[in-house]
């Protein structure tokens, strides 16, 4: 028997197979997706593979029934730990009517759940930084106990939106987490070219606020460093900026070819780290997975897979009279 490192966080042997089948179900949806996109089914895949760890982690730490979380556009762990489910994230790479994102309008990987407190995110990379320091804001000043939880890529940290986000947060002691999944490419910019400092979390001293850097393959560092934000946010002890190291094993989407930029023998030593596997490895250490288990939620997780592929295949799309509904005012 391992050393039983989630207990010492609070986290009950029942939850770490929660979180570990939260992220096995996002990588078995991520997966499918791709089979459906070289099947010419669906038009496009942006992934959350080498990545689940970092997103459920953090999901975790926090209070589903009041925070907010501000997703971008990789996050399937945290939508789906959020309240999202295979038929709907299915839905959405179908483009069908019933998609809860935006009624087949959008691209997949751009989230959005009024019911859940998932803040619809856009195309263009880090708007939803400074929109969570706005719900933040409100959240102060209605004094409300709510966190918001933004995630974005190291590429995004360079941009100005990440900058006025993180000050004013900084300045107004804003109950923020900003958390950065570096996952070393900025598409295809590599991170020696994206800064000159050695970690995205340098960045916060400039900001006035803690700044943390954590292995994005370790669910239970990421619930750590999370929880404790979140708590310094609920205390009003302000923001804090996360950054979760980790790797993107696919190409950056489905329209990119990933062996232009880097070696395959980099990715492939990425794939030894794979975060479904290593956590794995740490709850069988502990005594709670083993072979039968592991069968047991993967039959569960594909069976959800399957009827979530087949129901929305199925749906009907939007009528192409409700093109201009959520455009313009009706009357």
């Amino acid at each position: 028997m391992g050393e039983n490192r989630h207990l010492a966080l609070g986290l009950s042997d029942e939850t770490v197979l929660e979180m570990y089948e939260m992220m096995l179900l996002a990588r078995r949806i991520d997966e499918r997706m791709w089979l459906l996109n070289r099947a010419g089914k669906i038009p496009f895949v942006i992934s959350c593979q080498g990545q689940e760890a970092a997103q459920v982690g953090a999901a975790f730490a926090l209070d589903r029934e009041k925070d907010y979380v501000l997703p971008y556009y990789r996050d399937m762990g945290v939508v789906l730990t959020f309240g999202m489910t295979a038929k709907d994230l299915m839905l959405s790479g179908f483009a069908k009517e019933e998609d809860p994102n935006s009624g087949g309008r959008q691209m997949p990987g751009h989230f959005g759940q009024k019911k859940n407190r998932i803040v619809t995110g856009s195309s263009p990379v880090t708007t939803q930084v400074p929109h969570a320091v706005g719900i933040a804001l409100a959240g102060k000043m209605e004094n409300k106990d709510l966190v918001t939880f933004v995630t974005f890529g190291e590429g995004s940290s360079n941009q100005g939106d990440f900058h006025e986000g993180a000050n004013f947060a900084g300045v107004h002691k804003l109950p923020v987490i900003f958390m950065c999944e570096n996952n070393k490419y900025a598409i295809s910019v590599p991170i020696e070219k994206q800064l000159a400092c050695e970690n995205v979390s340098d960045r916060a001293i400039g900001y006035g606020m803690p700044g943390v850097t954590v292995d994005g393959n370790d669910p239970l560092e990421v619930y750590k460093a999370v929880k404790e934000a979140a708590d310094r946010g609920r205390r009003g002890e302000g923001p804090t900026l996360v950054e979760t190291v980790s790797y993107r094993l696919t190409p950056h989407s489905s329209d990119d070819d990933d062996r232009s930029y880097r070696g395959q023998e980099e990715v492939a030593e990425a794939k030894a780290k794979d975060p479904i596997l290593t956590f794995a490895s740490y709850l069988t250490e502990v005594g709670l997975l083993n072979d039968d288990l592991a069968k047991e939620i993967n039959d569960r997780i594909m069976k959800q897979v399957n009827e979530a592929t087949d129901y929305a295949e199925n749906a009907p799309y939007a009528a192409a009279e409700s093109a201009l509904k959520h455009v313009y005012a009706e009357k």
